[in-house]
């Protein structure tokens, strides 16, 4: 473990969901708010804001968001944007663990917003390209489902597989996020229901795909030393933080049915907290698309390269499974607000850990958990390790 590891001292979110007369600075305030009720650290002690967000000049023609989030959360102190697409606030992140690490800050406030549903279908659809290759991609008609699905047709030829083995994903994602207010959706499905619902690309399916979302995630995160000096309930720590990269565009990767970035930074991030993967009780991880929760869990090493297909159908990933996944409901059922979405991972673990979350009944032994949070086709990915250490 890190000498010096990094308490989350609070946690805050706005219900994800659909939201369009709601700003971004509001939703932001929100978050903002309960983080610091949550952690009893005055607004005063933050050193820096770290904000992810990914659409903003698109959906609300806002750009320098720094500031205007600091603003609205009230605090006094520089503030910096974070933009990796929808791995955008799980950079901010890894970014306020290593400024903290440095010495250069006991507290930063970092956290993310995304307005997407004033947008429209069409228009949020369309914002959401641009985290594609423009020249070689989006000109050529390539969208996010489009593009996972190609990931999710590679994957069932090399190592085999079904749809409804990705609907099992789906069903599981749905029951975690029953007893989660703050899910968008909170209703049980069936594999029928998504065997049966309108095809996006095959062979995604609209139960295949996560909502468009408005919200927003906040955390205090703050020093070990900080934390004893103050006394803070923080009992989980940030241990372990990685950060992968690959091709941007499919056509120019090695593989397509699997992901190196997000195995880059798992392989980082537990090497940082001095634990392997077999270590890990639960995690949340970027299921953007249903396969990409296939290839996630694979990346992180919590199911051998093939096998994480059948994890859901099996039972190893439910919330009763020996690693669960995605208990907040994941981006399929709690939603998507993409720049949020990183942090929200980070609220939902350290919940998780510390016993306060709906459904910290399914993982009680549980001291380690792990979020993996992917920028586009995960040519971003970034991991954290996070440990319940008081």
């Amino acid at each position: 473990m890190f000498m010096s590891d990094i308490r989350v001292a609070g946690t805050g979110l706005t219900a994800f969901g659909n939201a369009p007369e709601r700003t971004g600075r509001d939703l932001f305030a929100e978050a903002s708010i309960a983080a610091f009720e949550d952690s009893g650290v005055p607004r005063e002690d933050v050193d820096a804001v770290f904000y992810g967000n990914f659409m903003g000049e698109l959906a609300e023609h806002q750009g320098h968001q720094g500031p205007l989030m600091a603003e609205a959360a009230g605090v006094d102190a520089p503030a910096t944007r974070y933009e990796a697409a929808c791995a955008s606030s799980g950079v901010a992140v890894r970014d306020a663990v290593v400024r903290i690490r440095s010495g250069a800050a006991d507290v930063v406030l970092v956290g993310g917003v995304e307005r997407m549903t004033n947008l429209g279908t069409a228009g949020a659809t369309e914002a959401l390209a641009i985290a594609a290759d423009e020249l070689w991609e989006v000109r050529a008609g390539m969208t996010f489902p489009g593009a996972y699905a190609l990931m999710a047709q590679a994957y069932f030829t090399e190592y085999g597989g079904e749809h409804e083995d990705l609907a099992h994903i789906a069903v599981k994602n749905h029951e975690n996020a029953l007893p989660n207010d703050n899910a968008q959706y909170q209703n049980a499905i069936e594999v029928s229901d998504v065997l049966e619902a309108p095809q996006v690309s095959s062979p995604l399916g609209l139960y295949d795909s996560c909502p468009i979302s408005d919200g927003a995630a906040a955390v205090v995160l703050t020093s070990a030393a900080y934390a004893e000096a103050h006394g803070l309930e923080a009992p989980v720590a940030i241990t372990g933080s990685g950060q992968g990269g690959d091709r941007f565009a499919l056509h120019d990767r090695d593989y397509l049915a699997r992901s190196p970035a997000a195995r880059e930074a798992g392989e980082e991030a537990y090497a940082d907290a001095g634990v392997d993967a077999g270590d890990v009780d639960v995690a949340e991880v970027h299921d953007c698309f249903t396969i990409a929760e296939v290839l996630a869990i694979e990346a992180l090493g919590l199911e051998p390269v093939g096998k994480g297909i059948t994890a859901a159908r099996d039972g190893r990933t439910t919330a009763e499974g020996e690693t669960p996944i995605n208990l907040s409901g994941g981006l399929k059922a709690k939603g998507h607000p993409v720049g949020a979405t990183g942090a929200s991972q980070i609220a939902e673990i350290t919940t998780l850990l510390a016993g306060t979350h709906p459904n910290s009944e399914s993982v009680d032994d549980a001291t380690i958990g792990v979020t993996h949070n992917a920028g586009g086709t995960v040519a971003s990915a970034v991991v954290h390790v996070l440990e319940v250490v008081a």
